[in-house]
């Protein structure tokens, strides 16, 4: 079977290479993968511009989609349809840019009615994520009657799915992007009402500044993250889930204590499967199936090397499918 693979022997290399089913980790679900996805995580994992990979040799891909074809857990039979999203996978385990994977059926659900694999990886851990980011703005009281929306690296994976979906319910969206002129058309058909440069935020700022959103989404950290902290409105929610900019935080408390802030950090590594499960649910009732594909571009296994050196160097914007079985 053909599968990117990723060494470390003489320096990191990753390669399409063929791999035997029987080189596969020892796990109870066998699949058959159709569609992955490449996320920043990915593309760090493949450049090896990022520390991503824990295990060598490593076939990389957090996120797959397929059918079961062999399965020792009572959970799940020859036939059905499987989604999977983080749990270590392209890190510690065996991902989903191969075309078959062996997996522990504690890591799968089943794919949500009226999607396809293809919708599924379309949506990946980047809607996923984005998804757990709404889930707590609203989970700390955050509504679209609260004011606009701020989300940063909004031409991203993440940033664009959490556009579509903060429209889909109803906010207010003011978009961040290094391409404001380039990406107006794109994120006004998602449904960001403002866009700002990237610049406004990427800089150091005042520990507390002038107070302009109710909320916010930001996939950045580092400097981007201190001043969306500190111009968030009084009470009001930020989810941090990515680190685009930096891993350092170079903030003070004072947006926490003097205006009630609240910093949530979102893992979508391992979430607990209720909660995984439901985010999808909502997933399945909110997202526009239009909106997904105006964001998504294809790509088989040959091309994820060169896309993944893409991505990192700001060249792409939306969603990568992967076409496992091309």
């Amino acid at each position: 079977m053909k599968a990117i693979l990723i060494t470390n022997d003489d320096g990191h290399a990753a390669k399409l290479t063929q791999i035997e089913q029987s080189q596969l980790p020892d796990e109870d679900v066998l699949v058959q993968v159709e569609y992955s996805t490449i996320n920043y995580k990915d593309a760090l994992a493949i450049t090896g511009k990022g520390p991503v990979v824990r295990n060598f040799p490593m076939v990389p891909g957090i996120d797959l989609a397929g059918e079961v074809i062999e399965s020792a857990s009572p959970d799940f039979a020859a036939g059905d349809k499987v989604v999977l999203n983080g749990h270590g996978v392209g890190e510690l385990h065996w991902g989903g840019l191969a075309q078959k994977a062996r997996l522990n059926a504690d890591w799968l659900i089943k794919l949500p009615d009226g999607f396809t694999t293809k919708d599924a990886m379309a949506i990946g851990t980047a809607g996923y994520t984005a998804m757990l980011c709404i889930m707590a703005l609203e989970d700390h009281g955050i509504s679209p009657a609260s004011g606009e929306i701020l989300v940063t690296g909004a031409t991203g994976g993440v940033g664009s799915m959490a556009v579509a979906l903060l429209t889909k319910n109803g906010y207010s969206i003011t978009a961040s992007t290094g391409r404001v002129q380039a990406e107006r058309d794109y994120l006004t058909r998602l449904g960001a009402t403002t866009l700002i440069a990237r610049e406004e935020l990427s800089e150091p700022g005042r520990p507390l500044q002038k107070e302009r959103w109710a909320a916010a989404i930001d996939v950045a950290g580092s400097h981007t993250l201190a001043n969306v902290c500190a111009s968030v409105k009084y009470g009001g929610t930020v989810a941090a889930c990515g680190l685009a900019q930096g891993m350092d935080f170079p903030s003070s408390v004072m947006p926490f204590i003097l205006r009630g802030v609240t910093l949530c950090g979102i893992d979508s590594v391992y979430v607990p499967k209720q909660r995984r499960e439901y985010a999808w649910k909502f997933l399945t009732d909110t997202l526009e199936m239009d909106k997904l594909r105006t964001m998504t571009r294809e790509v088989s296994l040959d091309g994820v090397i060169a896309t993944a050196s893409d991505l990192l160097d700001g060249k792409l914007r939306g969603r990568i499918v992967v076409n496992v079985q091309d």
